[in-house]
């Protein structure tokens, strides 16, 4: 059965984890992705005993953790053009892995390069075949942690110029020829240049986490994300597609950007259209 999901930036403010686990289960979902940073209170440096706390603190909700996100990948990652951010990246993600694996969530989700961002227009582009070839050998380096650790390597299609189709996300993900890379899938996010229904069967077994969001195309910017249901993604056919294909994961929603009033809304919105979304309301 796939749970109902909220990522931890969905809620406003950089809310404690208690407070994020407390408004999750307020709202009505399931399962929570807690999000690790280079600073703040789940950062790099937690230790096992802090997030096997975590856990139980969440779970005294009645809510599961079998996600996990990260936003240190847009400061630096695997194909960074500086060797320096390269391997702090390496040994960022390497930690990340063991803290998921602490947290006993069975996905990390991972960016592993960028040609470029958006929202960092200060940073120069970089060539699309040395990101492929950086983000390759660094994800090579932490498979086999991977698998110790029992944690997906998920990565995400994101809005970074990288890996925009789904014929070239299966090839990057089979070339590690490891159970421990997969993708995770974001709904939302293929909106911009594809359709979320070929992805999904394309990508198959290769699915280890899904994000839902919702966008309208005609927007085309950021400002297209919007609520669950409310936009242009054919939940019917996303649905047949992830039944078709086995994917029984969670159905995380992140719901960015915010509402500019009333932000923590926007979670109880989702919440109530993923029952729909899920049949079950």
């Amino acid at each position: 059965m796939n749970l109902k999901g909220i990522n931890y930036w969905s809620y406003p403010g950089s809310p404690t984890l208690d407070e994020f686990f407390a408004m999750a289960k307020r709202d009505g979902f399931e399962s929570v992705e807690p999000a690790i940073g280079d600073s703040g209170e789940l950062n790099l440096d937690v230790t096992q005993s802090f997030c096997e706390d975590a856990v139980s603190r969440a779970e005294s909700h009645g809510l599961k953790v079998m996600t996990m996100a990260s936003g240190t990948y847009w400061g630096y990652n695997l194909a960074s053009a500086s060797e320096q951010d390269r391997t702090k990246a390496l040994n960022a993600l390497e930690r990340m892995l063991r803290i998921t694996s602490w947290f006993g969530a069975s996905t990390l989700l991972t960016i592993p390069g960028a040609v470029d961002v958006f929202f960092m227009p200060e940073v120069p582009a970089q060539n699309y075949g040395v990101v492929w070839e950086r983000a390759t050998e660094g994800l090579e380096k932490v498979l086999p942690l991977a698998a110790e650790c029992e944690v997906s390597v998920g990565i995400e299609n994101v809005w970074n110029k990288f890996l925009l189709s789904p014929l070239e996300m299966k090839q990057f993900i089979d070339q590690f020829e490891s159970p421990w890379i997969g993708s995770y899938f974001d709904v939302g996010n293929v909106m911009a240049f594809g359709h979320p229904d070929h992805w999904i069967q394309i990508l198959g077994h290769r699915i280890k986490a899904v994000h839902v969001k919702d966008f309208r195309r005609a927007v085309g910017t950021v400002e297209g994300f919007v609520d669950l249901c409310e936009g242009d993604v054919l939940w019917d056919r996303v649905m047949s597609a992830l039944k078709e294909v086995g994917y029984e994961g969670p159905l995380t929603a992140e719901m960015i950007p915010h509402y500019p009033s009333n932000p923590a809304l926007r979670c109880a919105n989702a919440s109530r259209a993923l029952d729909v979304i899920l049949g079950r309301g």
